[in-house]
């Protein structure tokens, strides 16, 4: 495991009146907040508007090019690198969604964070479960080395809290159908259920609309996005028992948080004399963003809610006078909707084609070689393709060679791997921003999961063919704007310093371990000194 050393530059900025984090005790309480899709984009461009917890933030630790480096940019694969301090090579969670042919389901799709071994379900009626991660997160070695800590892991996705909670969480909640739940038999702790109680008097009240700040004014305007109608400008006014609307609008952060928080105080973490762990997912963002677009007034007035949860959180810590450290980043970034952005001068940017569905490009390689369909697996149309493990072995090589073939020459596909061609790609190293198209996808390619073939789109090709409500704008692609997004770290104390080279989102657990005096043992990534010169917290 290597340490990052930091160019002189910044050790002159430390003031030396200030406590070192390295010279400090191990604190009460580590707190871990990811934001669904804030790209390293979003976070820049809204930046100088924060005043709540997000101004604290950036004025800690400022990693402003965090990467989450691997090609399959969505939700489970992004989280599973946050506390696990491993790729999804390692961590087993490749996709939202994949095909495993030999599973009980017989070829059906598998959910990230389901058991599809229960009867009678499906990948979209399932059991959640953290099966399918492969390795331990840092509340699981925390637990191991002390059997008194504490780790609470609360999100606005089940896919959130399971893949940073990890395998031995003593408070697992999400947010669905507009009420906070857990695992089956989990009993519920007096916090959930007040939390549940407020929520059913929020959803049961109609939302007239949020005020629009003044920096949000430039970016109110309609856009017209295909069989979705118009987008922008509606401020998140929704009627009540709304659940989808309440979602995708500030109002889902700020429940998370409130739990969080009642949790945290019922459970005393951080006031017990050990490091305990609170885990926070706020997904709001990430159902903005596929709602509206990134650039809208609705994103505008997200980031700025957001910024006041987070000091929410925060503020709360400080007043129960908890020692605590925190680290802010989020699992992918994204993009804006393509009819606004060739608006905003960006020309290329498009939707997918009808012929890149795996049903169509299936359907070209079926009818070429006469057989019958389906010849192809997936969702498409891009990431990982699967060849129907029921062909022939012969007739596997031809469809995978006629399938490769129909994806390279599209005038939308910057790149295919076939599984031979990824697995041959060395384990990438290196500044992320320089990784090839090839170890981008080797990054996220467990080959007992991974597909036969990996479709890189083009850059600013929207994988969303036909939008709808709710669904015009989405992440998952090979490109910096899905794979940047910022790492925050602040501790009372520490001296403020900003490092502009890149990182991975793998570098947050062996930085935490090493800060709590606790070995992270085998993992992709490195520590992060987090004090400016000397005095490293990294072993």
């Amino acid at each position: 495991m290597s340490t990052i050393s930091w160019p002189l530059a910044l050790t002159l900025t430390a003031s030396a009146a200030l406590p070192r984090i390295a010279e400090a005790k191990a604190p009460g309480l580590l707190v871990v907040v990811s934001v669904d899709q804030l790209s390293a984009d979003l976070f820049a461009e809204y930046r100088q508007h924060f005043t709540g917890g997000l101004a604290r933030l950036a004025n800690g630790v400022v990693f402003p090019s965090g990467y989450q480096s691997h090609a399959a940019t969505e939700t489970c694969p992004g989280h599973s690198t946050i506390l696990t301090g491993d790729r999804p090579a390692r961590t087993g969670i490749i996709a939202n969604d994949w095909v495993d042919q030999r599973s009980v389901r017989g070829g059906a799709e598998v959910y990230c964070a389901e058991d599809e071994r229960v009867p009678g379900t499906t990948s979209k009626a399932y059991v959640v479960s953290d099966l399918h991660l492969k390795v331990p997160t840092l509340g699981d070695l925390m637990k191991a080395a002390d059997g008194a800590v504490r780790v609470a892991s609360v999100a606005g996705k089940d896919r959130a809290a399971v893949m940073m909670g990890g395998h031995h969480v003593d408070e697992l909640w999400w947010w669905k159908g507009g009420a906070f739940t857990s695992l089956a038999g989990k009993a519920t702790p007096p916090a959930v259920l007040s939390a549940n109680e407020a929520l059913r008097d929020e959803l049961g009240t109609a939302q007239p609309g949020f005020d629009l700040p003044a920096v949000c004014r430039q970016r109110d305007r309609t856009v017209m996005a295909g069989a979705a109608g118009p987008v922008g400008s509606g401020r998140f006014a929704r009627p009540a028992q709304d659940a989808e609307a309440f979602r995708a609008s500030p109002e889902l952060d700020v429940a998370t948080v409130q739990l969080a928080t009642a949790l945290r105080r019922d459970l005393k973490l951080g006031q017990r004399g050990v490091t305990d762990l609170l885990i926070v997912g706020l997904s709001a963002t990430d159902y903005v963003g596929h709602t509206y677009g990134t650039e809208g007034a609705e994103m505008c007035i997200q980031l700025l809610a957001l910024d006041a949860a987070v000091g929410q959180l925060l503020w709360s810590l400080d007043a129960a006078g908890v020692d605590y450290a925190v680290v802010l980043t989020a699992d992918h970034g994204g993009h804006d909707l393509p009819e606004r952005s060739r608006l905003n001068g960006a020309p290329s940017a498009s939707r997918v084609d009808r012929d890149l569905s795996i049903k169509e490009v299936g359907r070209k390689v079926a009818g070429k070689l006469q057989l019958a369909e389906p010849v192809l697996l997936g969702r498409g149309p891009g990431g990982d393709v699967w060849v129907n493990a029921k062909l022939g072995k012969g007739q596997r090589v031809d469809v995978l060679r006629e399938a490769k073939a129909i994806y390279s020459s599209h005038r939308q596909v910057a790149a295919v791997f076939s599984r031979d061609e990824v697995l041959a790609t060395p384990t990438p190293s290196g500044p992320p921003e320089t990784w090839t198209l090839a170890e981008r996808a080797r990054a996220s390619f467990d080959p007992d999961r991974s597909g036969d073939l990996v479709v890189a789109l083009k850059p600013r090709v929207t994988a969303i063919e036909v939008p709808s409500k709710g669904s015009v704008a989405t992440h998952g692609s090979f490109w910096d704007y899905d794979r940047r997004v910022p790492i925050l770290f602040w501790r009372k104390g520490i001296v403020p310093f900003e490092q502009p080279l890149s990182v991975e989102t793998v570098d947050i657990m062996p930085s935490l371990a090493a800060l709590i005096g606790l070995s992270p043992g085998d993992v992709d990534g490195r520590c992060l000194d987090l004090v400016a010169g000397e005095g490293s917290s990294c072993p």
